[in-house]
């Protein structure tokens, strides 16, 4: 068994993937070939945004849109304690000043009174992160952010597909809702290619020319410089694959759904479990199915599930405060209670939309055997 069973994937589109990269290679348009252009097209209306610009990664994706909204040296940008560190980087690579909100526990995701606390008048940009496939509170956020006349860059690299319902009434994807929403497609996620890549969405057309630009060395045509931007391009052969995947995109989602039913349902029962959260105001697309257990026996479990062939991982092992590149350079809220408590009690169980009715029974029966085993001394 594996997290993520990428080649079991794979066998089931390896005609079309293998005839489209045939037509990339036949075509000798390595970079910025035809297939690029018609993937931003139709994920660009998958996603209802008026602008997708493919880029090289997901970091990528952040960095262009904060150079895209022109972030300063010395300027404040709001992101979760608990997250992936690109979204710290790239605000330090271009000289800003990470400030490190605290999370919900139970969504993972940003909390936004955390983020009130912490604006102040060198706030510039607040980066939610959808985490683990669920999207943040984005009314409370977006309120926030006009309010003090902010921007919001979404970190949407794991929750594409999933839908922010709004107070209105109206529903709109995660990664269209903020000024602009950033995503990768690693291998691993739900839409994954086959090395890196990333894309950047935004309904605004100026900054769609800007961000464009300035993945291509800031030229708004080739050797007219405008900006000092960066080279970073989705690849042909990439955008193809991506074309093969997407239109399988919601059948994905809603297996991975399925599968964290089965989880829940059989685990949600357990009292030393907490089974991912749902929310009123977002659906779940599941890139990973992360549960919270005591301290005291996450890593015997760990060590159970691998004794049985199953794999586990620990998304994240520290919080982004704790981390020695960032820790001098960066603001806390003094307030956090949440952030600091989860490295040491996560655990994320495999999750795909290939895993069998059968292989999510066995996860789940190794649990509940390994807590009926060990629900007392994890309590000591």
């Amino acid at each position: 068994m594996k997290m993520v069973d990428l080649h079991r994937q794979y066998l089931g589109i390896r005609d079309e993937v293998e005839r489209a990269m045939g037509e990339v290679i036949a075509q000798s348009a390595f970079i910025k070939g035809p297939a690029v252009g018609l993937f931003e097209q139709e994920l660009a209306q998958w996603l209802k945004v008026r602008h997708c610009i493919a880029c090289g990664n997901g970091t990528d994706a952040l960095l262009l849109s904060l150079l895209a909204v022109g972030l300063q040296r010395g300027d404040e940008v709001i992101v979760p304690a608990f997250a992936f560190a690109a979204v710290a980087e790239t605000v330090l690579l271009l000289g800003g000043v990470p400030v490190f909100a605290d999370v919900d526990p139970r969504t993972f995701n940003i909390d936004p009174a955390s983020v009130a606390r912490l604006v102040s008048g060198r706030t510039r940009v607040i980066i939610p992160v959808h985490l683990f496939g669920l999207p943040c509170d984005m009314a409370a956020l977006t309120a926030i952010a006009k309010e003090h006349g902010l921007k919001i860059i979404e970190d949407n690299a794991q929750s594409l597909g999933a839908v922010c319902r709004m107070p209105d009434g109206t529903s709109r994807y995660a990664g269209t809702v903020g000024e602009i929403g950033c995503t990768s497609f690693f291998p691993s996620k739900v839409l994954g290619c086959y090395g890196d890549g990333g894309a950047v969405f935004t309904d605004d057309d100026e900054l769609a020319a800007r961000i464009r630009a300035l993945g291509s060395h800031g030229w708004f045509t080739k050797y007219d410089s405008r900006y000092v931007g960066l080279n970073s391009r989705l690849d042909t052969l990439q955008a193809a694959v991506l074309r093969v995947k997407l239109p399988r995109l919601g059948a994905w989602i809603a297996a991975r759904r399925s599968v964290a039913a089965r989880y829940t349902e059989r685990m949600g029962g357990l009292p030393s479990v907490v089974t991912p959260a749902g929310a009123a105001y977002a659906t779940h697309v599941y890139h990973q199915y992360t549960v919270r257990v005591p301290a005291e026996c996450r890593d015997g479990l760990r060590a159970a599930l691998a004794k049985e062939g199953i794999p586990s991982m620990v998304y994240y092992p520290g919080t982004l405060c704790e981390q020695p590149a960032y820790r001098d350079a960066c603001v806390c809220d003094p307030a956090m209670r949440h952030a600091g408590t989860l490295p040491a009690t996560v655990l994320s169980l495999p999750m795909d939309s290939e895993l069998t009715d059968a292989e999510v029974e066995r996860v789940a029966d190794a649990v509940c055997r390994y807590f009926t085993d060990n629900e007392k001394r994890c309590h000591e």
